[in-house]
Order: structure tokens, then C-alpha cells, then sequence
């Protein structure tokens, strides 16, 4: 198991980004071990590299970072479980895909514990649940995933929505998809605390991560 933080505080974007820099070149020079890191972030918008300017809809809402991990543009805020991965992938198998796939697994599992029935679905980034009570095609996401990996070490990783405000996620176009909405633990009806969340994420990871 890597070494675990938890984060009291919200924590600036800019901050995290610099530990995560920092603990991802000391793991490459093996002077650190693997870190999960669970946060929250101040409201904010980031730009993943496949961003779309137009799909920045509200430039003065929240501050916006550009920002080096896969994707596109998310929202982060309190309510909203961050989780960053620094792993090391040279013990891991070095496949990035399967990694990928891996942190997509981790979330349906665990939302799975809370009986909540999540899924990837092709062509769309990110971790869905259906919405029957919205119509039978629609689907609403729950999770994002983004990631970086330099050296074989990964870092940025996933969000899960909890409770945060989803009108903030208004001023973007979620990961460049239009006509699905987004939606939360809490808005699913299921009342599940943060804490809760965490020790799930925390007893399902060694299964979905298998390193060497």
C-alpha cells in the first residue's frame, strides 16, 4: 500500500501541483515511496491538454489552471473527492492503458460498496451512471479521470462527486461532452460521507492496483 495523506483543508491548486512535482521526481530517483493523496480542492476550473477553448463557457467564474495531466476541462471544489496518484509504474507492469483502466475499475468498485452501479462507456472519458428517471439513453457522470505519467510515474489522477455544487460544473463543457449532464453521490440519493468514501477507496485499492 502506498503512503496515504489525507488533507484537512482545501488545498490551492498551484500547491498541490508543486508536491505533486516534487514527490513524482523523488520516487523517479527512488528517494520517496508511491503516495495516494486525498483532497480538496478551492472552486476552480482546470485545462487538460486535449482542452477546447470553447469549452471554457465562464472565464471569469473561478480561476482556471492549465495543466499538463490527459483530458479536458473539469471542475474542482469542496464536496468533491480528489485523489492523487503517484505510483510507480516501473513495478506496476508499465502499461499505461491497463493503469487507466485500473484507476476506472478502482471508482466502479467502490461505488459498487454503496451499491451504486457505475460504468465506463466507449468513446466518453470518465467513470457514468445511468439516469432511467431522466430517460432511458441518458447517463450522467459521476467521476473523472486524469492522469500524467513522466518516467513511469504517474500523478494528477481521479475525482469523485460527492456533494459538491454541481451548477459550478455549469461554466465548462464537462471533458468536452455536451449533451450528458453530471451528477454526485448525494444527488443520487445515497448519503455517503466523505469519510465513508475514502476508507472504501482505501480497502479497494490493492485489489484494482496489482503492481509486481
Amino acid at each position: 500500500m502506498p503512503e496515504l495523506i489525507f488533507s484537512d483543508k482545501l488545498v490551492a491548486y498551484p500547491d498541490a501541483v508543486t508536491f505533486m512535482e516534487n514527490r513524482v521526481a523523488d520516487i523517479v530517483a527512488d528517494k520517496a515511496t508511491e503516495c495516494l493523496w486525498f483532497l480538496e480542492h478551492p472552486p476552480l476550473y482546470t485545462a487538460g491538454t486535449s482542452a477546447n477553448p470553447t469549452d471554457l463557457l465562464r472565464h471569469d467564474r473561478f480561476p482556471v489552471y492549465e495543466t499538463k495531466r490527459g483530458g479536458e476541462y473539469t471542475y474542482h471544489g469542496p464536496g468533491q473527492r480528489v485523489v492523487y496518484l503517484m505510483l510507480d509504474l516501473r513495478k506496476r507492469g508499465r502499461d499505461v492503458r491497463c493503469f487507466v483502466r485500473q484507476a476506472e475499475n478502482w471508482i466502479i468498485q467502490t461505488l459498487g460498496d454503496f451499491n451504486i452501479k457505475a460504468h465506463i462507456t466507449p468513446g466518453r472519458i470518465g467513470v457514468w451512471v445511468p439516469r432511467p428517471d431522466k430517460g432511458n439513453a441518458r447517463e450522467d457522470k459521476i467521476a473523472a479521470i486524469g492522469l500524467r505519467i513522466r518516467r513511469w510515474v504517474s500523478f494528477h489522477g481521479i475525482s469523485i462527486n460527492v456533494e459538491p455544487e454541481l451548477e459550478h460544473f455549469s461554466g465548462i463543457v464537462p471533458c468536452g461532452i455536451s449533451d450528458q449532464s453530471v451528477t454526485s453521490i448525494v444527488d443520487l440519493g445515497y448519503p455517503i460521507s466523505m469519510t465513508e468514501l475514502d476508507k472504501a477507496l482505501v480497502d479497494n485499492f490493492d485489489a484494482c492496483f496489482r503492481g509486481d
